[in-house]
């Protein structure tokens, strides 16, 4: 059964260059590993669990893929090794339909909350606030009224980036300027949403973790106060990380997830590195839907996620 087209095929070009580094890298390993050999056997399982480790895909994820793979030469008596790439894709596959990430089609907020408070966190570097300002471009296209909050008050620099942000793409930005309360900046930018009826507003906040206390506290204040405007708010927590770093990536995550309760993630910078597989590692070791990935500099190179699709284009051969 051939796999569901999902993706325009725009989308689907983009997604392809953006994994290519990964999987030239890939491939290149995994060809190594099966030169000369006739059959899946326990050396070609101990060299693929390095290609898999080196390839970013984590301890844990990687001994899950052997144990089902050993399981599968187990049941099946003999795997010629290059049926290799064929199984690999599919026991990724299943691990990531395992998880909690949904197949997105496009850019959507969900029925009944508005406006959708979305709420976006992560460390400075990883290209939190450029996600922020192509997911404003994104809904916008998509004909929403957003609104965003300059809450990252600590660094002058994602204050006017987010502004020129702003002024880019024509969405209004709630901003005190720097070094001011984080949590007044995101009370006014909610009591922006509700007075204007906007679809959505979009807040960024500190790119710090020097300890989880503070930021713990720092994002409970923020949602304290916007709650006495959307009681349920807010209604999704979103975790930039910078794919490009690998394991790094996953680090941020554990800390990020023992400070706040994240709800949902965001993969960035995929397209100028090999470490795509970090994406497949932390799905699988948080359970936190992996919601977009960035594959490029441009606003429509931040797509929606979906597995069928990265899967795709990671086994994809030229």
């Amino acid at each position: 059964m051939g796999i569901l087209k999902l993706f325009s095929k725009d989308k689907k070009e983009s997604l392809d260059k953006g994994l290519e580094k990964t999987k030239e890298s890939f491939f290149t390993k995994l060809g190594r590993t099966v030169v000369g050999k006739s059959q899946v056997d326990e050396d070609v399982l101990d060299e693929l669990e390095e290609v898999l480790i080196s390839s970013d895909l984590g301890v844990g994820t990687t001994v899950k893929i052997i144990d089902r793979i050993e399981q599968r030469v187990a049941r099946d008596k003999y795997l010629g090794a290059q049926e290799l790439d064929k199984i690999l894709k599919e026991e990724i596959a299943g691990l990531l339909s395992e998880n909690n990430t949904e197949d997105l089609k496009d850019f959507t907020i969900p029925e009944g909350k508005k406006p959708y408070i979305l709420l976006v966190v992560g460390v400075n570097g990883v290209g939190k606030t450029t996600t922020i300002g192509k997911l404003a471009a994104q809904f916008k296209n998509k004909g929403k009224k957003v609104i965003l909050g300059a809450a990252d008050t600590f660094r002058a620099a994602a204050v006017e980036q987010l502004n020129m942000w702003g002024e880019r793409i024509g969405v209004e930005v709630v901003s005190h300027g720097m070094n001011t309360d984080p949590a007044s900046v995101a009370f006014d930018a909610v009591k922006r949403g509700v007075d204007e009826n906007a679809d959505m507003v979009i807040i960024d906040t500190a790119g710090r973790l020097h300890t989880k206390v503070n930021l713990m506290n720092e994002l409970t204040k923020i949602k304290r106060v916007i709650q006495k405007f959307v009681p349920d708010a807010p209604h999704e927590v979103l975790l930039v990380l910078d794919g490009s770093t690998g394991q790094n990536a996953i680090i941020q995550a554990r800390e990020f997830t023992k400070a706040t309760d994240v709800t949902a993630l965001a993969i960035t910078k995929l397209d100028g590195t090999a470490k795509g597989g970090v994406v497949i590692g932390i799905s699988d070791e948080f359970k936190i839907p992996v919601k977009y990935i960035g594959v490029g500099e441009k606003v429509e190179d931040l797509q929606v996620f979906n597995k069928i699709e990265f899967v795709d284009s990671l086994f994809k051969k030229n």
